[in-house]
């Protein structure tokens, strides 16, 4: 049997931007911190000191941990086999049908089943399906008893700053695995929620269903405004100011990324097709993409004038391009063969256009993510430009 190594945590999905920040935040309390990734493109970046993705306080946190030389970094599962703690991270997907994804998931822990033992907690991390833990723990009951599920709720890119802040849910299969995994996160985090494991399980799903929902309903009233002529920001601002009752209804925009949807269609799946408030959402949230196209096809001429998108990303302030509505609406544009340029802060391709280039070189100009460095853009009057966000009205 390998020697296990007390303060030591494996992160399989360690290079991602669930498992990076985590184990830079465990790493920043003296934990020995095992990177696990397919992707060796990322971990090769980490090992330079440069964050494979935007991440707000990541690069200062990195080279500190580089420094004390209490990180290490592996495509190979098996090495995980030396840590007291090891933390899955990797993605939960739906496939084309929106149907949870599990095959992956669950052939990762018929892996660690060879390789894990009964010393060890295995901590998941990453969003599940209901009922994937009581699974995962009767694949590995003949090696390991000690399967305990942490979901993660940071908002991307400000993994570090939520972290510290956020109280920590915490479900395990049994009790003396719970009270060790609430102890080691009470390292990183300030309160500990103890859930029993549906419960911890469902938390997950519906935070993210009902934050995809209350943003549908901010993209439904828009879609209403729209077509009446009203401006909904003055509406929104008008209705929230003094009434607190209020203050919930978000911003409209593309609402997208690579979990609100995801969660919630896992959630409709789980409940059988039966959740329609889920699906609607889905619908109206999508659907803001061809009210944009309408929105250019109704400028003269539009087809001879070139369209520039300002910001592909799925959301302000992080360079990820993961189910972005910006992306979708760049090729659907595309194929009714509009001339579309593009260009984004954080994100860079072979194809990028700097800010001012695009601005000068297009007749139509889309706002297609909120990032902060657009707030205050200036655009001449011959330009038509397409703001679902409220860009500069708060």
């Amino acid at each position: 049997m390998n020697k296990i190594i007390k303060n030591s945590i494996s992160i399989v999905g360690g290079a991602g931007h669930v498992g990076f920040p985590l184990g830079l935040a465990f790493g920043s309390k003296k934990y020995k911190i095992n990177l696990v990734d397919v992707d060796q493109k990322n971990l090769n970046k980490i090992k330079l000191g440069i964050p494979p993705f935007y991440e707000i306080g990541a690069k200062k946190l990195l080279h500190k941990c580089l420094k004390k030389k209490i990180l290490s970094f592996s495509n190979d599962l098996k090495t995980v086999k030396t840590s007291k703690f090891i933390i899955i991270c990797i993605g939960t997907p739906v496939n084309k049908k929106l149907k949870p994804e599990v095959k992956n998931f669950v052939a990762l822990f018929y892996k660690l089943l060879k390789i894990i033992n009964k010393n060890q907690i295995l901590i998941i991390r990453s969003s599940v399906y209901p009922g994937m833990i009581r699974k995962i723990s009767k694949i590995l009951k003949t090696k390991n008893n000690n399967i305990v599920y942490c979901p993660e709720r940071i908002v991307q890119s400000k993994a570090l700053i939520e972290l510290p802040n956020l109280p920590q849910v915490v479900a395990g299969v049994n009790k003396n695995s719970v009270h060790i995994v609430s102890k080691l996160f009470k390292k990183i985090c300030k309160k500990i929620l103890l859930s029993t494991i549906q419960e911890a399980e469902l938390i997950k799903l519906f935070s993210n269903a009902n934050r995809y929902i209350n943003f549908a309903i901010a993209n439904q009233l828009f879609i209403m405004c729209e077509k009446y002529n009203v401006d909904f920001d003055r509406i929104r601002k008008l209705m929230k100011f003094g009434y607190e009752r209020n203050l919930n209804l978000p911003k409209s925009g593309f609402t997208a990324g690579p979990c609100l949807l995801k969660d919630t269609m896992q959630l409709s799946s789980f409940y059988k097709g039966r959740f329609e408030l889920g699906f609607a959402s889905m619908k109206i949230n999508q659907s803001m993409v061809d009210l944009v196209i309408e929105k250019v096809e109704n400028i003269k001429n539009s087809k001879k004038k070139i369209i520039g998108i300002l910001g592909v990303t799925f959301k302000a302030e992080t360079d990820d391009i993961r189910d972005s509505l910006s992306i979708d609406l760049i090729k659907k544009l595309k194929k009714r063969k509009f001339k579309v340029i593009y260009s984004d802060v954080y994100y860079r391709d072979k194809n990028y256009y700097k800010t001012n280039s695009l601005i000068k070189k297009s007749d139509i100009i889309i706002i297609g993510a909120p990032h902060k460095k657009y707030m205050n853009l200036k655009f001449s009057k011959n330009k038509h430009v397409i703001d679902i966000w409220g860009r500069s009205k708060e």
